[in-house]
């Protein structure tokens, strides 16, 4: 299929060392910061940096809208092209796994944070000393449309493309989306550790870092937590249609698991992933469907991160975010995140539209939230693999009796 080739072109590495980049990043940022704050000149190197700083954050802003429309309308529009019975149901079931992990996780969060985050507060008054830093200059970059004009015109395009199948158009589409990657491929994301640098560096410098690494620290821990309760219901589910052991279904797909951690990649997982499912009875022929598209579609371990971090910025910078904001926040996700693994880091620069259009994050907590996710991302990953065997598990039980699969089809 058209989307699990796309995702195959990632990278194997790219994540991990990206994840190294960052991490070094957030430790010079922290002590190049602690280090101008002890001295005048400080101030003037401070500014300095954050001319990056405000240039890249602008250039953020203006790719944003034209990297939903090149990817999340060529994503919907393959989607639907190839549509049947198998891959309606695969899709439908992959959204559902993945609303449940947004809206699940956002309710765990709602009552646990006011106890582990209890007077923790990130705009505190040192914060208003980060505030005050400003660049010497920066350039400002407008975006063409809106997120939301974005996220609408990519919903048109990408269904429009689904119903009347126009191959011209299609293919300029499809050309956008090469632009696109190649941009956050070539640009984006090697700038992005100096760019965790500066935001860092400002942090420390205004003597905030404790606070946030201890919320850092704290959120990591929730979240682990949270990807083994998320994956024993997921897979409590699948043995109960299935009429199987859900933790020898989950013990088997444990390989495809560690797997991810260590490629932090969906797509480079797929070969284990796929003899995961295969050794819990599911059927080769649903197998070699499910697994492939799943890895494109079925992003719950992402989002239960993107959740549990956004809340928790929400939480300890006090902005009031309505439960019908949320909820619209983890719909509009759900879909555009349909695009995210064809792209390195493609799931969190993604949020970055709702994150902003819907939730009003800034630039800041923007970059934070990169930081965030990327420090975690082969629990996510790793997640999203493994969920996948949970959902070919459940296909192959209703399709058992399909006249396209035959009882004596080889098992393993």
């Amino acid at each position: 299929m058209s989307l699990g080739t796309q995702s195959s072109q990632v990278p194997v590495k790219f994540q991990a060392k990206l994840l190294i980049k960052i991490i070094i990043a957030i430790i010079l940022g922290i002590i190049a910061g602690l280090l101008f704050s002890k001295f005048s000149a400080g101030l003037v190197l401070t500014r300095i940096f954050l001319i990056f700083n405000s240039i890249f954050s602008n250039f953020l802003s203006f790719i944003i809208p034209l990297l939903i429309v090149g990817l999340v309308a060529p994503g919907i529009g393959h989607l639907g092209r190839d549509a049947g019975k198998l891959l309606i149901i695969t899709i439908i079931m992959a959204y559902a796994f993945t609303l449940f992990s947004g809206f699940s996780t956002y309710g765990v969060t709602s009552l646990i944070y006011p106890s582990m985050l209890d007077g923790v507060s990130l705009l505190s008054p040192k914060a208003d000393v980060q505030s005050s830093i400003k660049p010497y200059f920066t350039i400002d970059m407008p975006p063409i449309m809106s997120v939301t004009s974005a996220l609408i015109l990519a919903f048109v395009l990408g269904f429009g493309l689904a119903v009347t199948k126009t191959e011209k158009i299609m293919h300029v589409i499809d050309d956008l989306r090469v632009i696109i990657n190649k941009i956050i491929e070539s640009v984006i994301i090697p700038l992005l550790p100096f760019y965790i640098f500066t935001i860092f560096m400002s942090i420390a410098y205004a003597g905030e870092i404790g606070k946030v690494l201890s919320v850092f620290i704290k959120i990591i821990i929730l979240i682990f937590i949270l990807t083994v309760i998320l994956l024993l219901i997921f897979f409590t589910i699948a043995g109960l249609i299935a009429g199987k052991n859900p933790l020898t279904l989950l013990k088997r797909m444990m390989p495809a698991y560690v797997t991810a951690l260590g490629t932090s990649s969906s797509a480079a997982t797929i070969p284990v992933t796929l003899e995961c499912a295969l050794s819990n009875g599911v059927r080769n022929s649903i197998a070699s469907f499910v697994i492939p598209l799943c890895a494109t579609i079925n992003l719950s371990g992402s989002m239960l991160k993107i959740v549990a971090c956004s809340f928790a910025i929400i939480y300890t910078t006090g902005m009031d975010i309505s439960f019908g904001q949320y909820a619209g926040f983890i719909l509009t996700l759900a879909v555009a995140m349909v695009a995210a693994p064809g792209v390195p880091g493609g799931a969190i620069m993604t949020a970055l539209a709702p994150l902003s259009s819907v939730l009003g994050f800034s630039q800041e907590t923007n970059a934070l939230m990169i930081a965030l996710y990327i420090v975690m991302d082969s629990f996510g990953t790793a997640t999203n693999v493994t969920g996948d065997g949970a959902i070919a598990v459940i296909l192959d039980k209703i399709y058992k009796h399909d006249h396209h699969i035959t009882e004596d089809e080889t098992e393993v």
